[in-house]
């Protein structure tokens, strides 16, 4: 354990946890449709589905809540946050949102002026991509192709590819790029960091063609911290210095702040000058989220977000987060388990297409393979593949993911080295006996983000 960084705070409260007998696994995998993500909580023994919201607050920020107003308008809580997200990023205009996907619902629209639109971006996840195309654009996806390569270091694998990215502008047209989306850290891509010099070239591309430049900012510190480690000449400079210098580049900041934030609740809009858009946004949240000091949070998230967005800074944190995950994808690759290599900011992504070969991918391998990792030992990850890139909007065809992963999420300040050596040994035992994995299909398929709550059968 030498070779990791040592937690930064002590466990002051905590919840008890328990593991049901396999038996009863398998019963509970059948009642939820061998859908993982439809499980009770309390049948979870090791919860890896998300890391969005589910982490750890700190005493501070327990504190900070009891200061919450309750102002609808106003509100005196807004005012402290906005400070904050204002030192961090020198933007001038933020709007709270109850989650990241409120403030994809507001903005994304008001980004769409007319037909056939597109949005670009190193990798839409699944929430934006909805919201794109609920919203009657297209999302179109530019990463690198060393993403693809799973088993090959390569220290930015979340980046655009620049080349590739001014084409598309070019056979489009840029009067039909609504916007174009750096997702930070890049989560479909294996929740790899996206450097510094990428995104200053895709700024350069947005501003040479007068197209706007949206950060997906939802884990933000943890690709700055990733630049630092990775990306020489920042090597000496702070975490919060490249954040700034990050979020300058950008027009507009979505965040979902149960990450980065460090909260259980919460979202944020930032818009660097743009005070006509900041006004069409303002009006768009009003029917959509409430009123602009509180857009659906109480006064209380706020006070914990403001308190939240200064931790998840800390580089001290930062070190022990990046190596947690780091942990466990050296276990599961000294086992020879293929995963997303070097890992990344917020969980080990494995990957399951190399795992199980014998099932094809509108059986969905890793959806698979996460129900087995449950019925194994209790642990629910999630699936980032093919059942997740859902069908294309035109045809209704089922979409081949590049890659099957099942990515297992870590959350903050939650789990410790322990709990991660036993998802590595389930996870084995389930490698052990990957021949014996059956693929699934639908009982039933909901029309949009078919992923929540669609129900399967397994294909004997």
């Amino acid at each position: 354990m030498q070779n990791y960084a040592r937690p930064p705070y002590k466990i002051k409260m905590v919840e008890p946890i328990s593991l049901i007998s396999k038996e009863e696994r398998i019963q509970r995998l059948k009642e939820a449709g061998y859908n993982p993500f439809r499980l009770r909580s309390e049948d979870v023994y090791i919860d890896l589905l998300t890391d969005s919201g589910t982490g750890a607050m700190s005493h501070f920020q327990w504190a900070a809540m009891m200061q919450g107003d309750e102002a609808y308008a106003g509100s005196r809580s807004f005012f402290h946050l906005e400070k904050v997200f204002k030192e961090i990023s020198g933007y001038k205009y933020v709007i709270p949102a109850h989650q990241g996907r409120g403030a994809e619902q507001v903005v994304i629209p008001e980004l769409i002026t007319k037909d056939n639109m597109y949005f670009i971006s190193n990798y839409h996840f699944d929430t934006t991509r909805a919201h794109v195309e609920i919203a009657g654009a297209r999302a179109i996806d530019c990463v690198v192709e060393e993403c693809f390569e799973t088993e090959k270091y390569y220290p930015f694998k979340g980046n655009f590819d620049i080349e590739k990215l001014e084409e598309i502008i070019n056979e489009k047209g840029k009067e039909n790029i609504a916007g174009i989306i750096m997702t930070i850290t890049n989560n479909s891509a294996g929740g790899q960091p996206v450097s510094m010099k990428n995104m200053k070239s895709v700024a350069k591309i947005a501003k040479k063609y007068g197209i706007r430049l949206l950060i997906d900012g939802a884990r933000y510190a943890e690709n700055s911290y990733l630049i630092k480690l990775r990306e020489e000449e920042y090597h000496n400079k702070s975490v919060r210095e490249i954040a700034k210098e990050t979020l300058q580049l950008a027009d507009i900041f979505l965040m979902s702040s149960k990450k980065d934030g460090l909260v259980n609740i919460g979202g944020l809009i930032g818009i660097k000058n743009d005070f006509k858009f900041y006004q069409q946004c303002q009006t768009a949240i009003v029917p959509k989220e409430g009123f602009p000091t509180y857009g659906g949070l109480a006064g209380r998230d706020m006070e914990a977000l403001a308190v939240g967005l200064k931790e998840a800074l800390d580089e001290s944190y930062l070190a022990y987060r990046i190596d947690e995950v780091k942990y466990l994808g050296d276990l599961l690759r000294d086992a020879g388990i293929p995963i997303q290599y070097p890992t990344g900011g917020h969980a080990v992504f494995v990957d399951c297409g190399a795992i199980v070969p014998h099932i094809p991918y509108d059986q969905f391998p890793a959806q698979a393979v996460c129900n087995a990792l449950y019925i194994e030992g209790g642990i629910r990850p999630v699936e980032i593949g093919s059942l997740l890139l859902g069908r294309d909007p035109d045809t209704r065809e089922n979409l081949k993911a590049s890659k099957e992963f099942m990515r297992l999420t870590i959350p903050r300040r939650t789990y410790t080295f322990e709990h991660l050596k036993y998802v590595a040994d389930c996870l084995i035992n389930v490698y052990k006996n990957r021949n014996q994995i059956k693929g699934l299909r639908f009982a039933y398929e909901s029309p949009i983000l078919r992923h929540f709550t669609a129900q399967f059968e397994v294909v004997e």
